[in-house]
Formats: structure tokens, sequence, C-alpha cells
């Protein structure tokens, strides 16, 4: 290790064109000269895979594309400032809401959340004419769409007058869509980096964009990851001229099937009504000293049931068993799928004591003589009136309590946004996500997993965190999730943009949950960290008089910023997650950061050799007080000390007390 602190501003993550370089470079280190790729040489290098430049490729095209995704590698520039006065349970939570561009915050993200995320929902705009505010710098304009897509030549447009055949509705609609993939397209491609190989993300869409954002899908997942395109029926429309459309769409793909297939998932979910039934069931069993009398209590209780809505998945258990009082139905089948000998035997009939009428085909008996001798002692088979009636098994409805999620369901829309009305108090954001459908489908993407990561980078209202909320209120899980929202205005009954909106929703929703749980109940993450996008702590250098004085270049960080500041922007830069633990102590008349024992930082100021020896002591003494064999990061500021020689007295010092690595912002 050498005397020097590497700036942390040099560093690259995942998905930045210099990591990119970086990789190839390691794979084919051939094609890759004094830091520039030979493109023929990697061509050469890849066979017959690579495809000729005359290739007249498959897929989606539109003018944009290749600049929209040259934005996906850019390295973040800006910064997330804390705002623990708008946040809820600052030191405890570790949900967060972010407001700001989604593009930019995914760029700071993807250092730290890189194969962190479970599962990504969003529910972007959906470009019908009047939704769309992300105007990327550098996405093309119209006229920029017209040049690309060959309508437009320096002179003006190419088609255009009376014998055009191209329409000016048309020609506007294709800019529309090419700047809404545009859009979308840098955002999926760094989305893509921050799932895990078993993530899954969903889109809602309508059909505005619904083709597009299939093909632009199926290119930054892969059609083989493609797993559903789910329909949801939210109303009707009785005004419409043609055909009532009152479905929207939710696209699911995996970030790699073949990874979510080998880790054995299989996406249940709860029968609608299964565990009312069961509660009930056992009540009325526990109840009735009669069975005959429990049995029939119970079958009128089905059908309230039935009227209520529960389905026929659950309402044909309609039988007690007669020891234990489990609902069941005699729906399984008992005969054997090929003739075996083990199967070849006779059962009789406990009243007629006859032997009964084998399954169709003479197939003979899926069990072994003692096992069926062994079900009728347990009374897991019905016989029939008499021998005739093919005997059946019991399969009870606690044992078959899920099921597999139909690709079409049925929702009303309505109900999301009375709910919001509710909660806040006033009608100020339209078409709200149902937080029920959100809920259920981040449930079952994720097999349930009560630990699961979520993200929505089209956070709106909030719904997906209310969801969470919700999820982890009901089975006492540590979901935890990430919400990006644009500062979009919005100006209406005291809310300045969206954001605002998103923040006081999630405020309102911790509060009502916790004010629905009973006593005993286990303790769950109401609350989150708000963090703002703004420009980078540290001054950009851009030769202005300014900056080619000597006293104003002493501090190269932005006025007004905090040491919080810092420590958030260093996080960022080096590929820490927000809400890793954190400790403070004060030392030498700044706060010194201890972020899990393996990364410390100082920002403090007119660091001196004395002052520098007392902080290098500090430090040391903490990273005792609980050893570990990790590695162990010291980040300063790097004005901070007040001559060159305080600078490598401190990193003497450090070196000599065993810290590996130095860095500087």
């Amino acid at each position: 290790m050498t005397l020097d602190f590497e700036p942390v501003g040099d560093l690259t993550g995942p998905g930045e064109a210099k990591s990119n370089l970086d990789v190839l470079a390691r794979l084919f280190p051939d094609a890759v000269v004094d830091g520039t790729v030979d493109i023929d040489a990697l061509r050469d290098l890849l066979g017959e895979n690579a495809a000729p430049t005359t290739a007249e490729a498959f897929g989606l095209r539109w003018p944009g594309m290749a600049e929209a995704r040259r934005l996906s590698t850019l390295p973040a520039t800006g910064t997330l400032l804390p705002k623990p006065e708008e946040s809820v349970d600052w030191d405890n939570t570790r949900n967060i809401v972010i407001e700001g561009d989604n593009l930019e915050v995914l760029r700071l993200l993807r250092r730290g959340y890189t194969n962190k995320v479970d599962v990504i929902y969003i529910d972007p705009p959906y470009n019908t004419g009047n939704d769309f505010v992300y105007e990327d710098k550098r996405v093309t304009s119209q006229a920029g769409h017209e040049t690309l897509a060959g309508q437009r030549d320096d002179e003006g447009a190419l088609q255009a007058g009376t014998e055009s055949d191209r329409v000016q509705d048309r020609r506007t609609g294709a800019s529309r869509h090419s700047a809404w993939l545009s859009m979308m397209y840098p955002r999926l491609l760094v989305a893509h980096h921050l799932l895990k190989e078993t993530g899954v993300i969903i889109v809602a869409i309508d059909d505005c964009e619904h083709a597009r954002l299939k093909l632009l899908m199926d290119r930054v997942f892969g059609a083989e990851n493609f797993i559903a395109n789910l329909i949801w029926q939210g109303g009707r429309k009785n005004d419409s001229r043609y055909v009532s459309v009152g479905h929207d769409y939710m696209l699911i793909y995996a970030k790699n099937e073949g990874a979510l297939r080998q880790s054995e998932t299989r996406w249940r979910e709860r029968k609608p009504g299964v565990d009312e039934i069961l509660a009930r069931a056992s009540e009325i069993w526990r109840s009735h000293d009669d069975k005959e009398a429990a049995n029939k209590a119970y079958k009128k209780f089905l059908k309230g049931m039935a009227k209520k809505g529960a389905t026929a998945g659950v309402l044909r258990f309609a039988n007690l068993d007669e020891t234990t009082g489990r609902p069941y139905n005699a729906d399984r089948d008992l005969s054997a799928p090929n003739l075996r000998a083990s199967g070849d035997y006779d059962i009789y009939h406990p009243v007629t004591k006859k032997a009964v009428t084998r399954p169709q085909g003479g197939s003979g008996w899926r069990m072994t003589k003692e096992s069926a001798q062994q079900m009728i002692k347990d009374g897991l088979i019905v016989f029939g009136e008499d021998e005739t009636k093919v005997p059946r098994g019991k399969i009870f409805l606690d044992e078959m309590s899920d099921q597999v999620a139909e690709s079409v369901f049925n929702q009303e829309r309505t109900s999301a946004g009375k709910s919001l009305v509710n909660l806040l108090g006033c009608d100020v954001f339209p078409f709200p996500k149902d937080v029920n459908v959100v809920a259920r489908w981040l449930n079952i993407v994720t097999d349930r997993n009560p630990n699961a990561l979520i993200l929505d980078f089209f956070a709106g209202s909030g719904s997906t965190g209310h969801a969470v909320m919700n999820l982890n209120a009901a089975d006492g899980g540590n979901r935890r999730y990430i919400l990006v929202q644009l500062d979009e205005p919005v100006g209406k009954d005291g809310y300045n943009t969206i954001a605002d909106i998103t923040r006081e929703r999630l405020r309102r929703a911790g509060q009502q949950i916790v004010s629905k749980q009973s006593p005993d109940a286990a303790p769950i993450d109401t609350g989150f960290r708000s963090y703002r996008l703004a420009s980078s702590n540290v001054k950009v250098w851009d030769g202005t008089p300014d900056q080619l004085s000597l006293l104003e270049a002493v501090d190269n960080l932005v006025a007004g910023r905090t040491a919080d500041d810092l420590l958030v922007e260093m996080m960022l830069r080096m590929g820490v997650e927000l809400t890793t633990p954190l400790e403070t102590r004060e030392i030498a008349g700044s706060p010194l950061y201890n972020l899990a024992g393996t990364l410390f930082a100082y920002f403090g100021t007119d660091i001196t050799i004395d002052r520098a020896n007392e902080v290098a002591k500090a430090l040391a003494a903490w990273r005792d007080e609980e050893p570990g064999d990790a590695d162990t990061t010291v980040v300063v500021r790097d004005t901070g000390f007040v001559d060159s020689a305080a600078k490598l007295n401190f990193a003497a010092a450090l070196k000599q007390a065993g810290f590996t690595t130095l860095r500087s912002i």
C-alpha cells in the first residue's frame, strides 16, 4: 500500500462504460488496444457468432436508440442529499424514498445495489399524450427523429406537402413513441443490473405502448425470460365508441428464468377465502357434539361464503372429517397410472363386504395393499353406497390451500382512488394503483419471501411502499422498499410535487397500519429515509476565475453541504447500501463515521499533524473493539488537511495501524 489516498471519484461501477471496457479487456485482451475496442478483432474472436456489419438484425429499432443505450453506461454525476426532517424513524428504518429523475438515481444506486433487488414493480407513463414528463437530455427531438428516420434533410422535411404519404399525426406519433422508448430503454438497462439472478420485474402498461414495451423487454431481459402477460380487467367504459377497453397489462420477466427454475421456485398464493373457511370449520367442529349437526352447520356457512365470492376451489371441500373436523372432499383418484403387481388386489366394501369395482381400465390401485388397509383404518378412503362404486381418497383443504394465479383477473380500479382520498383527505392523485393488487403480485413473484427487497422507480403516490408495509403487517415480514419519484409539479391542496404526495401517503399509511396492530404484535418497519437528488457535493472543475483563485480552491465542496451529505455521496460512489448500519463518534471536533466496521469516514478540516495522530488512534481503537477479517477502508476529505505533511503523516499512521485501503473525496 502506498501513502496515497485514492480519489473516490476515480472508482467505476458495474454497467458503466469504463467497467464494460475492463470486462472486455479481461475476456478479450487482443480486442482492447490502448483503452479502445478493436471491433474487427472482437468479431474475429467471436467467430461465427458475430453478426456481419451488413446483417439485417431482428428486433425493435427506433431513431435515437443508440444514444438512449449510451445513457445507461454513463456514470452518475450527482448525489443524494439526506433529508431526516421529512423522514419517518430515520435511524431505524430500512425503507428509502428518493425524489428526483429516476435515470440518474438508478445510476447512483447501481454500485451499491447490483444483484440485490428481488423484484422491481413499475407503472411508467402510458404515453397517452399528457403523462410523459421524462425528457432526458440528449434524447432526440421530433426534428432529430425525422432526420434519423430519413424524413428530413438539411433543407427541411423530405416528405411534406400535398403529395406526402405521411400525414402530420403519423409523423408526430412516431416521434412520440421513439421518445418514450428512448426514455424507457436506459432505465430498464440499469434496472437489469440491480435485479438478483432470481429477480423478477413487473411493468404495468396499457394498449398505447404495450406492443413496443413487449419488444423492448424482450431486448433488455431476453425473450427466453418472459414469464407472463397479465391482464387486469378494471371496469367497463360504457361511453366507448367501439369497445369497452377497461384493462391494463402487467408484463412479467425474470432476470434469469433458468436460475429461477433451479431455485425450485413455484409461485403460489392462498386460495381466496381459505383462511376464513378453515377458521370457521374449526370453530363449528369444537362447538358441536353431534357430527351430523356440525356438517350441516358447515354446509350452511359455505353457502354464505359462495355469496361472498369464495371460489369453487375452496367451496368443493364441503365435508368435515369424522375424526378431526378438517374440511375435505373425496376427489382423489386412487387408480394407478400403469398396471403393476403391487396394485393388483381387491378392496372390500365396509358394509356389503364385497370387492369394490376397480378403477376404470383395470389398472389397479396406486397404493400397496398394506397402504390401502392403513388408509381405510385412518378414514382416508370414501366408499360409495355399495361395492359398485369406485372408492375415492380424501383431499383436505389445509393441504390444498394454495393455488396458481391466473393471468387474467378482475379488480375495480375506482376503489384504489377512493382509498387514497380517504387516507389523504383530498383528491390530489389520479388513478393510483390498487395497493391490494400490487401486494398480491409482489407476494406471488417473490414466492412469499418475507425479506424481499422491492424497487419502484416510477413511484407515483407510493402504492408499492404501502403494499410492502401491508404485507409485512400481515405476516410479520421484513420486506424493504426503495421508491423513486420525479419532482413533478402538482401544486394542489398543499402538495408542491408528486413526491410530496408519496411521502405523505407513506406517513399516513404507516400510522394507519400501526393503529390496527394488536398490542402483542411484533413491530414492523413503517418508516422511510427521504433523499433528494442534487448535484455532487464536490465542485466540478471548470477553470472559471473563482476556481483559479488559490483561496477558493482550498475547499472543493459546494457551499452549504454537510458532513452527512458528503457521507452519502461517498457511500454511493463506493457501492455501500444506504441503510448500512452506522455509528458516529465525535473526534477532534468532527464526526467519525463507522459503517458496519468495514468502512470509516472522517471529513474534518484543518487537520494538523497532531490532530491527524489523534484521529488515527481513535480509528484504530474503534476498529479493534470488534475486530473482523474484512478489509477496512478509511475515507477522508481531500482538502481537510492543513498541508501535505499532515496528510502524509495521517496516511503513515493508518498504515502502521493496519488499515489497508485509503481513499479521499
